[in-house]
């Protein structure tokens, strides 16, 4: 294993200053290290693609910089690094954490990306290696690195296993800044939401702790719960609302939000009437250990109007949110933010059916208990009993 401390010290030593991207619980070893020295910079990212562009133009005024993330974020980095960075011949330094790898157990979001992450690299003509398995060969290793780096003018990927970085001392892990006593919880909340539900409502969760513990609280062919996508299920949400006047909710996170906030735009362009999109604000990257998100410099319901959205309201409280819940909507979307305390349940479970199922039940559901125009009925996912329906 590679001691963190020691790591970020030969990257500083080589001039790399500048670090950027979306956290990982696999580097953040490496993350608090960085956040604890005044003479490095980082920068917290809202998406992966933003942090290729980030380190572009710190290239720019002499300094490489480095990218921190999960290798999920490549899908989100492709553009940039094929038609941004290997255009312009602008080089960054890629630390990756390898989830999925083929023959490591992983979760199911990770099991295609895993097996093709090294090979996208070759694809993009990105070199890589894995992180040295030991501080005595950094040295050698970062030599050639850094070489290959100033000699192609070409990004180059260090792939993290889980396991290979070791904590040093030293470290720094900011929490968010003056958190008013008495928010009520990420569970609590969901309790509450999911005390107000009509039988018929549809209602998709963000990933990470967010739908894991809805799915402890009430789990229901209705519900959708993404198990990866960071970013994307409020436009899922979206989607559905296009095709039905069911009601439509969206659990969303700042986090999740942020990465793709453009999101709002488009969904207040179309308008779709029976959308209710609840924005649980905690200001973490909560799934990944808490890392702070920038949340805190962001109006999320002025953003939402701003968009098109006809109704965003900033609850006070849950009884607050509770009394928007209940509110007959003449005309959606319609944005609830509401600020959370940081922090989950301990010992939370995860759904005990895989992805494919979750999207069966709910399309099956849709299509044979529909209260509005929709598409044709669908036979009934392989191995549904009558327990997936008795809810309803």
């Amino acid at each position: 294993m590679t001691d963190a401390t020691a790591l970020l010290r030969r990257l500083v030593e080589r001039g790399a200053t500048f670090f950027t991207g979306v956290p990982c619980s696999h580097l953040d070893p490496l993350l608090s290290q960085v956040l604890g020295r005044s003479d490095v910079r980082y920068v917290a990212a809202a998406g992966e693609g933003e942090a290729v562009a980030l380190c572009a133009g710190s290239w720019l005024t002499g300094r490489l910089g480095v990218v921190m993330c999960q290798n999920s974020g490549l899908g989100n980095m492709v553009n940039p690094l094929t038609s941004l960075a290997a255009s312009s011949g602008i080089p960054c330094l890629l630390i990756v954490s390898w989830r999925g790898e083929p023959g490591r157990p992983d979760e199911p979001q990770h099991e295609l990306m895993g097996r093709m992450t090294t090979g996208l690299l070759d694809l993009m003509e990105i070199g890589w290696r894995h992180l040295p398995p030991s501080d005595a060969a950094l040295p050698g290793v970062l030599d050639e690195v850094f070489a290959h780096v100033a000699s192609t003018r070409r990004p180059y990927a260090i792939l993290v296993r889980p396991g290979d970085l070791t904590a040093g001392g030293g470290g720094a892990r900011p929490r968010p800044a003056q958190v008013p006593a008495g928010l009520p919880s990420r569970h609590e909340a969901l309790t509450r939401i999911a005390g107000v539900l009509a039988p018929e409502a549809v209602v998709v969760a963000t990933t990470g702790k967010c739908g894991r513990e809805f799915h402890s609280i009430r789990d229901r062919e209705r519900n959708f719960y993404c198990v990866g996508a960071m970013g994307y299920a409020n436009a899922i949400a979206h989607g559905i609302a296009l095709g039905t006047r069911e009601p439509v909710y969206v659990l969303d996170g700042d986090g999740a939000l942020l990465m793709h906030l453009g999101n709002l735009s488009t969904i207040g362009a179309t308008r779709p009437p029976a959308l209710t999109h609840i924005v649980l604000d905690n200001g973490t990257y909560d799934s990944t250990g808490g890392q702070v998100t920038s949340a805190g410099t962001v109006d999320f319901a002025a953003t939402a109007r701003a968009c098109g959205y006809p109704r965003a309201v900033a609850c006070a409280d849950l009884d607050d949110l509770a009394r928007h819940l209940t509110r007959r909507i003449a005309s959606g979307p319609v944005l609830l933010h509401l600020r959370i305390r940081p922090g989950s349940v301990e010992k939370l479970g995860r759904p005990n059916r895989r992805p494919p199922e979750i999207a069966e039940r709910l399309r099956y559901a849709m299509a044979t208990h529909r209260a509005t125009d929709a598409p044709a009925a669908v036979p009934a996912p392989e191995g549904m009993t009558d327990a997936c329906t008795s809810q309803f």
